[in-house]
């Protein structure tokens, strides 16, 4: 992309170097200060940059714009909207471009397993960039769902004063007179496989669900995380709920150029605003809008890239004590820009904050707390008329979505988010799946039985290797009409989108010998929410004893990225983090 501007100021054709020098605490002074530094303003000026753009903080864009997904066709557009805001307030806007990978075109397939690996490949991408060309600050634009967590780890990393950019969602599409997202096509295939629609409907479903450009519009990974990070305080309130085509995604856009600036000026990094509390909050908010369990995948590895303990169970001891309020989709049938036109995710924020859920006075990126941001907002009346957002004193459910579950299965952990009623229990036969094509198999032949325990083994971050999403077998399962009677339980992940009693993130995973490497046809298993607990009716001896005839299976890939990260993800229970500098489980 061509950065060719006209110059800014005046050119000294007797100065050595820029006309002004920049602050000392800049670390662009390297590449832009001296005679010795000729060469290198030589190449700035070949991009259009003039003598006051070199005296100027330089200001990274970090923009994964690409024509994959329409999470990132936009986002051209977006970054350059923050890069008007950044050269009105005085910076150097530099924009650089990273990957990104389509979760919902490569989800059921084996290139599922490139979208975990993308998050570390991003966020190891941008601290290159950033690191290499000595910027001074960053911009990180996101779209698709592991931009988010791949660009929040790259700000952490490196601490530059940083300000996250969300691209915004997509609108709803329309179908037979209802609102539809890309979920219900999904859902749509299980459905006709079963011979409960018929191929004129999904054809007509898939023409209508994905209006225009935009993340997937519901309360999946995108959404929960653009969210979340307002309420780590990594971006400013009000920010993440703006559709994609809106004027106000691109007014967000302006002013996140403009806010940079601001935190360069005032020296505001990452390590200023996180905290704990800053992680305590995100994961109420969280489990208050029924977001993705992903987010606990996520906010594991942000915490651990910033050096602060979060642990899985913080998140089943919050949600116990977060009721969910706001009834979005997957277990809703509302989406994003629903929220947004009743106030966004600082009206969620509010109510939490008002009944002592959210510290308020942690920090944000704005240089305010959460408490005073809020009161800086011209928000809604709290009396808000909305079917999908209820109050804390009359939720949705008393407790939050995501539920932590343990036992002989998962020693470390697995993860559920409760779509329904948090009373589930079901118990029966396991039927195991080496693979996630084999149980889709399964399903889409219509073997699947009432009480299933579907068991899909070796999807985990070094054994798929990536842990792929598996929004492909829920929504069958769901579109099957299982709904509530089948469980599925995975070292895997799923996608936001899942609803359902899907039980992933098992830990240990299967690769490197956890208990549900273990498991038989047959195996009596036990999903029980209330007691947060998931077992097979085995005894501890008869559990080892099979372990102790285990083998673990050849790595999938020999060579090549899927086999470097196979051979550095770490647990995800610890955030499937592959960064050698943070905690890891064996430490």
């Amino acid at each position: 992309m061509s950065r060719q501007r006209p110059p800014r100021g005046g050119e000294d054709d007797d100065a050595v170097g820029p006309a002004d020098e920049k602050p000392e605490n800049l670390r662009s002074r390297e590449v832009t200060e001296g005679a010795e530094r000729a060469p290198h303003r030589a190449m700035f000026r070949a991009m259009g940059f003039d003598d006051e753009d070199l005296a100027s903080p330089m200001v990274g864009v970090a923009n994964p714009a690409a024509d994959i997904t329409p999470c990132n066709v936009h986002l051209d557009d977006v970054a350059d909207n923050a890069v008007d805001g950044i050269g009105d307030a005085g910076g150097m806007p530099i924009e650089f471009g990273t990957i990104t990978i389509s979760d919902a075109i490569s989800m059921g397939t084996e290139g599922m397993k490139a979208s975990l690996v993308s998050r570390e490949v991003i966020a190891d991408s941008v601290e290159l960039v950033s690191f290499g060309e000595r910027m001074d600050a960053l911009v990180t634009v996101a779209g698709c769902d592991k931009n988010l967590p791949g660009m929040m780890m790259a700000s952490i990393r490196t601490d530059l004063p940083s300000v996250f950019l969300y691209g915004g969602s997509i609108m709803p599409g329309e179908h037979e007179g209802r609102d539809v997202t890309i979920v219900q096509v999904f859902e749509g295939v299980g459905a006709y496989a079963e011979g409960d629609m018929s191929a004129e409907e999904l054809d007509d479903l898939e023409r209508h669900a994905c209006p225009g450009a935009g993340s997937c519009g519901g309360m999946y990974t995108a959404n929960t995380m653009a969210s979340i990070s307002e309420a780590l305080g990594l971006a400013p309130l009000g920010s993440a709920s703006p559709p994609a085509e809106d004027p106000e995604r691109y007014e967000a856009a302006e002013r996140a150029g403009e806010l940079v600036l601001e935190c360069v000026q005032e020296d505001r990094r990452p390590s200023d605003i996180l905290t704990k509390e800053s992680f305590e909050n995100a994961i109420a908010l969280q489990t208050a809008i029924g977001g993705s369990t992903n987010a606990v995948l996520h906010l594991l590895a942000l915490a651990a890239e910033a050096g602060i303990d979060l642990d899985i169970e913080d998140f089943d001891r919050i949600s116990r004590r977060t009721p969910k309020i706001a009834d979005l989709s997957p277990g809703g049938s509302h989406v994003m820009n629903d929220l947004h036109e009743v106030g966004g995710v600082p009206v969620v924020i509010r109510r939490l904050l008002e009944a002592d859920l959210i510290h308020g006075d942690a920090m944000t990126v704005t240089g305010r707390t959460i408490a005073e941001e809020l009161a800086e907002l011209d928000l809604p009346d709290d009396e808000i008329d909305a079917e999908f957002l209820y109050t804390v004193d009359e939720p949705k459910y008393p407790e939050g979505a995501i539920k932590i579950l343990s036992g002989n299965l998962a020693p470390d952990g697995a993860v559920l988010k409760a779509t329904g009623q948090d009373e589930f229990y079901h118990e029966g036969p396991a039927r195991i799946f080496e693979n996630e094509e084999d149980a889709m198999r399964y399903v889409q032949e219509g073997h699947i039985e009432s009480g299933d325990v579907i068991v899909i083994r070796n999807e985990g971050p070094s054994g798929g290797p990536g842990m792929r999403e598996m929004l492909g077998v829920t929504a069958a399962v769901v579109g099957a009409g299982h709904e509530d009677d089948v469980a599925l339980l995975t070292d895997g992940r799923f996608s936001g989108g899942t609803r359902g009693p899907m039980i992933g993130h098992v830990a240990p995973e299967a690769f490197v010998g956890g208990p549900i490497a273990a498991l038989e046809d047959g195996d009596h298993v036990t999903v029980d929410i209330p007691e947060r607990s998931i077992s097979v009716d085995l005894s501890d001896e008869e559990l080892a004893a099979r372990l102790d005839d285990w083998e673990q299976p050849d790595p999938a890939y020999e060579g090549g990225v899927l086999a470097k990260y196979g051979l550095a993800f770490d647990s995800a229970a610890n955030g499937a983090v592959t960064n050698p500098g943070v905690r890891r489980m064996d430490d």
